[in-house]
């Protein structure tokens, strides 16, 4: 004889979380950083597609749907090849990024997973390498800001029942 379990409870949906409602300055204060860091950025010699190739990257590991279609997007008409975007989720296996793209990529990824502390040391080391200092600086600080914005957007959304 087989045991029968009960359907799992249904669960309302979860429903958006309103941050940037309820936090106006406090979202124009990261969009403020945002701007800060593009121009500092541009400054510091970085080119913005590459800048946009780490936004990407870090909005594919934060999983924000949103982000991954802007960034995208923004890639494109920087003048990214779409094989290249296709590419990047597995940017490590692929032969068309470069030194430099690889380096900022690594140490995009050091920024967005914190939980192996070697990895980011690898990845400053790598970055350093290729990198400026100011480069290297500000890749990591587009990070920062893209997992932020990555954590505003995935927070705010509704959350569908079977996902709970």
């Amino acid at each position: 004889m087989t045991e029968t379990l009960p359907p799992p409870a249904t669960l309302p949906p979860l429903p958006a979380l309103p941050m940037t409602e309820w936090g106006p300055q406090a979202f124009a204060a990261v969009h403020a950083l945002h701007g800060a860091v593009e121009e500092a950025a541009t400054a510091a010699g970085l080119d913005p597609l590459l800048l946009e190739l780490v936004r990407l990257r870090c909005s594919q590991l934060n999983g924000c749907v949103y982000c991954v279609g802007l960034h995208t997007e923004s890639a494109r008409k920087a003048g990214e090849r779409d094989e290249r975007l296709a590419q990047l989720v597995v940017w490590r296996e692929s032969e068309l990024f470069t030194p430099r793209e690889r380096a900022a990529l690594a140490l995009a990824e050091a920024v967005t997973r914190l939980t192996d502390r070697a990895e980011g040391a690898r990845a400053r080391r790598a970055a350093q390498a290729v990198l400026s200092e100011p480069e290297a600086a500000f890749v990591a600080w587009a990070a920062t800001v893209v997992n932020t914005y990555n954590r505003i957007a995935v927070t705010s959304r509704p959350v569908a029942t079977e996902t709970l």
